[in-house]
């Protein structure tokens, strides 16, 4: 009996066996649950901004000496500014015009356009002042305040960015369409030391020509980045208030961009007071909202630099770090647009 009952349980035993594996087989499988990948963004390629190449083209501008309308050294300047941009990849448009000084003059000016992508309709515009002030009339000498400044930072430094952006433009094309605009007769406004009586509208005259004029039929940007005095050792840009009124969400991406960057020794989130400037005329008759990237210094009266309007606006006032915190922000901010 004792080796029937072994023989019994054994088989039993294999039959508990076979059960549980076919019971177990049976089950539903649970599958491992699997978490949703997420894409991550391709990585935007921006390219260097060469505050080497952005110096050479402020001087190149500064050694034609100042650019008054209706004078030979406007006249040369204008022709190196448009084959220049011809060379760098853009489809040209000069846009001629004449425009009355606040004395009367028929100033004879040259907006100058250069378009990158000119098929895509999706389009961002970057713009700066290429003319120089006709007179120093913040000079402490006043035999010198009837004399044309040379105008390195005030005006040939945002044009000197822009060419730089524009020689990348043509190596690395964005995805998107870019105009730059170099107007003229934007510092042509009334003289502060004959004391003359206020006379609206006297300043940014080629912007406003422009304004009413656009170089394409029905012109539209998304935006516009003004670039003015932005090469000046240990510059300060603030959030000037015209500004922030009409493109407040530009400001901020344009100032968190350069502060994402390493440059917030630069950008500063104060904001302060509005300034006549190209980007005033482009919001109100153009419609196109836009921002004004200009230094701001709180140690003089006008808050400009003390160069400013002085015959002491020279090369001097020109530096190379200033310049690349300036172009590199402004690269990466038109690189990351889709």
């Amino acid at each position: 009996m004792g080796t029937r009952r072994k023989i019994i349980m054994n088989k039993l035993l294999l039959i508990f066996t076979v059960s549980l594996v076919v019971f177990y087989s049976c089950q539903p499988s649970k599958k491992k649950e699997e978490k949703p990948v997420e894409k991550a963004e391709p990585k935007v390629f921006v390219p260097d901004f060469n505050a080497d190449s952005a110096y050479y083209y402020v001087k190149k501008q500064v050694d034609f000496g100042p650019r008054v309308p209706n004078t030979q050294p406007h006249k040369q300047c204008a022709n190196y500014l448009e084959s220049k941009l011809k060379e760098l990849g853009a489809e040209v448009i000069v846009q001629n015009g004449t425009v009355i000084a606040y004395d009367g003059t028929n100033l004879f000016i040259k907006n100058i356009i250069g378009q990158f992508n000119p098929e895509n309709k999706n389009r961002i515009l970057l713009f700066a002042h290429w003319d120089s002030r006709p007179f120093a009339d913040h000079s402490e000498n006043p035999e010198l305040r009837d004399f044309p400044i040379l105008g390195a930072n005030d005006g040939a430094s945002g044009v000197g960015v822009l060419l730089e952006l524009a020689r990348n433009f043509n190596n690395n094309a964005p995805k998107i369409g870019v105009d730059i605009i170099f107007f003229d007769a934007e510092d042509y406004g009334t003289p502060d030391h004959k004391n003359l009586p206020h006379k609206a509208d006297t300043w940014c005259l080629g912007t406003q020509f422009w304004a009413k004029n656009k170089h394409v039929k029905d012109y539209y940007a998304r935006y516009g980045i003004l670039l003015d005095m932005v090469g000046a050792p240990n510059a300060i840009f603030t959030r000037e208030s015209f500004s922030m009124y009409y493109a407040s969400w530009l400001v901020d991406k344009v100032w968190e961009t350069g502060t994402r960057l390493g440059y917030s020794n630069y950008f500063d989130y104060t904001e302060t007071n509005p300034i006549t400037d190209d980007h005033e005329y482009v919001n109100k008759l153009a419609n196109i909202p836009s921002i004004d990237i200009i230094q701001y210094d709180p140690a003089t009266s006008t808050h400009f630099g003390a160069y400013w309007h002085t015959e002491n606006d020279n090369m001097d006032n020109i530096d190379k770090s200033t310049l690349k915190a300036v172009g590199q922000t402004v690269m990466h901010v038109v690189y990351h647009e889709k």
